[in-house]
């Protein structure tokens, strides 16, 4: 069974006839035992009974510490573990949450990242209110390693609604993160899981639903994304494949479209990440000098998109990196 699946995999209906409850909030874990008690904690703050939730932990085969053992502890027995037989890889992780999720809403909750007080609430009185929506999303608050805030998510509306054209705006750039969006199962059952790359699937997952579904929309910081230097986005940055991963992402997107859109679009989804990615390369580069990462998102970005701003940058970029040895030498000389 490949890693990255190459076609969605099929998620299985709840059959069994044991009880169903409300919620399914399933935690999958791999290397991230420093925050994991945050996420778990955060979850339990607002539980809602053995009867309305399920919360469950999924470690993919973690090295770092005895996650059975640290669940057990902060959980005792109202939070559930399972360990992956092996190391299966992100994807499967969440496939695997997702076939063993229970409930009517799932929401995956990666292990490095929070819910605030009042998110399940919150999204159980969302789909209330618009019952064919097929998921539901809040606003998010971007932490640190630290769990220090560092910045807001945009607000897509300023009152709870169904957003409107959201697949269009899906289209033109990543607008979502996990933390953020509780999907119902009965989609996941019709729609199938994540796959196809490692690093922007679940924008695909959110267009693939956007197509088909409503998402409802939540105008309340309700949940926190962690940024930190183990995590598969930061993993994905040093080598460059984030991009690589974005331009097969972009053009499944686009596909979801109108024939008549697509051509548009797709220069504009590329524009987009592409500008994005070069300014992200750039407050990277200037805060830890590492030219290696630097190196890799530039040859990364010009395989797939260039125009005159992107060389601009490039050119700037590159005259900090290669003049940087020069300035310190000088600096040394003159002290």
């Amino acid at each position: 069974m490949e890693r990255i699946p190459e076609s969605p995999p099929k998620i299985a209906p709840v059959t069994d006839g044991l009880h169903r409850p409300i919620w399914s909030v399933m935690i999958p874990a791999y290397n991230c035992s420093n925050y994991l008690k945050e996420a778990i904690v955060s979850v339990l703050k607002q539980d809602m009974g053995e009867n309305l939730m399920q919360i469950e932990v999924v470690d993919d085969c973690s090295t770092d510490a005895n996650v059975e053992e640290l669940v057990r502890t902060i959980g005792e027995d109202r939070v559930s573990y399972y360990r992956q037989k092996e190391n299966v890889g992100s994807l499967r992780n969440f496939e695997t949450c997702i076939n063993r999720s229970r409930g009517k809403y799932v929401h995956l909750l990666h292990g490095d990242d929070r819910v605030k007080k009042g998110y399940y609430l919150a999204v159980t009185e969302i789909f209330e209110k618009f019952p064919g929506a097929g998921a539901a999303f809040c606003p998010w608050e971007h932490i640190d390693s630290y769990g220090r805030f560092s910045h807001q998510s945009r607000l897509e509306a300023d009152e709870p609604c169904i957003l409107a054209n959201w697949l269009y705006k899906l289209a033109q750039h990543p607008r979502l993160q996990y933390v953020a969006i509780t999907v119902k199962r009965e989609v996941y059952e019709k729609l199938g899981s994540f796959y196809l790359v490692q690093y922007g699937e679940d924008w695909e997952m959110w267009a693939r639903i956007a197509k088909e579904y409503d998402t409802a929309y939540i105008p309340e910081f309700l949940a926190e994304y962690r940024e930190h230097e183990n995590s598969i986005t930061w993993q994905s940055y040093q080598t460059g494949q984030n991009i690589k991963d974005i331009e097969k992402v972009t053009a499944i997107i686009i596909s979801y479209l109108p024939k008549k859109d697509q051509r548009k679009m797709l220069q504009n989804a590329k524009r987009n990440y592409v500008y994005w990615a070069m300014n992200e390369t750039f407050g990277t580069w200037f805060d830890n000098k590492n030219n290696k990462p630097a190196y890799n998102q530039i040859k990364s970005i010009l395989g797939i998109y260039r125009d005159k701003y992107i060389i601009s940058r490039i050119a700037v970029l590159l005259f900090y990196i290669w003049s940087d040895p020069y300035r310190n030498f000088l600096k040394k000389r003159l002290k």
